[in-house]
């Protein structure tokens, strides 16, 4: 039986070879704002950024006062990530890591954010992974992680591997970035089914004089109460 790994190693030349963007994206600050920023003691809500990349998630998360971890399988990411932190007096618990093997104890985390991180792995890696991100939740918590539809740009443009699963896109913004997963409407519920999906909603642009769309689909899951 082949291992299964939750990161694809390419990100690693990616993150060597180019600047990241800085700061998260809109969904992700109407996320933490809307679940979160109500909390007495912000410093008591545990947040995990999976796949954390050069940290802008974590970043923006540790600066609004939570306490934060990320996990990435780059180590060129996690120490930008530090770097970043450290410049601006703030920190997080920072781990180079796989997303299949989550190295935190049952219960640990109020909220998981998947920021475009999960498509970039096999099916079976992301079934995986969703498995440890529920076990690390507490009961309750809730995840938030974007994928990309099968209607986005770059879908079909490399060696399929499997539904949905191309490796080498050749166009659009996940070119050159190793494996890209394009989720279906309905392999949603699926990818997710150790937790409820209790909200999808579809945030998109447009590129190149709008004849190219991106479009993701964002799930809200939640973990079951005992």
């Amino acid at each position: 039986m082949n291992e299964i790994h939750g990161w694809d190693p390419a990100w690693e030349s990616v993150f060597q070879q180019h600047e990241w963007g800085k700061y998260p994206p809109e969904f992700i600050i109407r996320f933490v704002a809307r679940n979160f920023y109500a909390k007495p003691g912000r410093s008591e809500v545990r947040l995990l950024d999976l796949g954390c990349g050069p940290g802008a998630c974590t970043w923006f998360m540790a600066r609004e006062g939570f306490s934060v971890s990320g996990i990435d399988g780059s180590p060129t990411a996690i120490d930008r990530a530090g770097k970043r932190l450290q410049s601006e007096g703030l920190t997080a618990d920072l781990r180079v890591g796989d997303f299949t093997i989550l190295p935190w104890g049952a219960d640990s985390f109020d909220a998981v954010i998947d920021c475009a991180s999960l498509c970039h792995n096999s099916w079976q890696a992301a079934r995986k992974a969703v498995s440890e991100v529920c076990r690390v939740l507490k009961p309750s918590g809730l995840l938030i992680s974007s994928a990309f539809t099968d209607r986005a740009w770059g879908i079909g443009t490399g060696p399929a591997l499997e539904m949905g699963g191309f490796h080498h896109v050749t166009e659009g913004p996940l070119a050159g970035k190793g494996y890209s997963r394009f989720l279906a409407q309905t392999q949603i519920r699926e990818l997710y089914a150790p937790l409820m999906v209790i909200n999808v909603e579809i945030a998109s642009y447009t590129m190149q004089e709008m004849a190219r769309l991106v479009e993701l689909w964002l799930i809200t899951c939640q973990k079951k109460a005992p």
